[in-house]
């Protein structure tokens, strides 16, 4: 197994590189247990796992996210709309399979333990989650790709997700020719990652 810190800045949000080769059962159960391991508010493990293998499913979904593409593209101009045309958005068909994950506000209630002042700690809890699963597929060389592009109603009502449980990520899932050194959005120059000394503050806001 990699080295954590390794596998952390080895990870990518894959979109071109999905091969399309088999994931074994016994690698998709570690992937989904690693995820099921994430600490959540009041121990309420708010999360469910959607796998989809299907093609049809799936090209519907892919559909979708290309109709939102376009959407997104009409905001854009000049120099922005020249980068955006160039960079894929996503590998939900070529991709092996696809987990959406998503967030049940009600379990673990009607009381949930620390969630009584910040009422988001649930969807936090998914995010992590959402993080293991990434970092042990990682581990285990293979790639993910979350998307974006969609309306949370027309996912739901794709995969029969029960009213009042959100979808929070739809993440395809698959063996990789390669995991880019450099992130897709630095190579496009749509965005430059900011350096931690600008992130760091000391005691206050603004605190260097």
């Amino acid at each position: 197994m990699q080295d954590l810190y390794e596998v952390i800045h080895r990870r990518r949000d894959v979109r071109a590189e999905f091969t399309g080769g088999p994931v074994t059962p016994t690698v998709l159960d570690r992937i989904l247990a690693a995820a099921h391991a994430a600490p959540s508010v009041g121990l309420s493990q708010p999360w469910d796992f959607v796998v989809v293998r299907s093609r049809r499913v799936r090209a519907e979904f892919h559909e979708h996210v290309s109709s939102e593409r376009e959407v997104f593209a009409a905001t854009l101009d000049g120099p922005a709309a020249e980068r955006f045309a160039r960079i894929k958005i996503d590998g939900i068909m070529e991709a092996s399979l696809s987990i959406v994950v998503t967030y049940d506000p009600a379990r673990g209630g009607p009381g949930v333990l620390g969630r009584h002042a910040i009422a988001d700690a649930g969807l936090y809890s998914v995010c992590l989650a959402i993080q293991n699963l990434w970092l042990a597929a990682t581990a285990e060389g293979l790639g993910v790709g979350w998307v974006s592009f969609y309306r949370e109603e027309f996912l739901a009502g794709l995969l029969g997700i029960p009213d009042g449980i959100r979808p929070v990520a739809w993440l395809c899932l698959g063996p990789v020719s390669r995991l880019e050194e450099v992130p897709d959005l630095e190579r496009h120059g749509w965005r430059q990652r900011r350096p931690l000394r600008l992130a760091v503050h000391e005691d206050r806001w603004g605190g260097r």
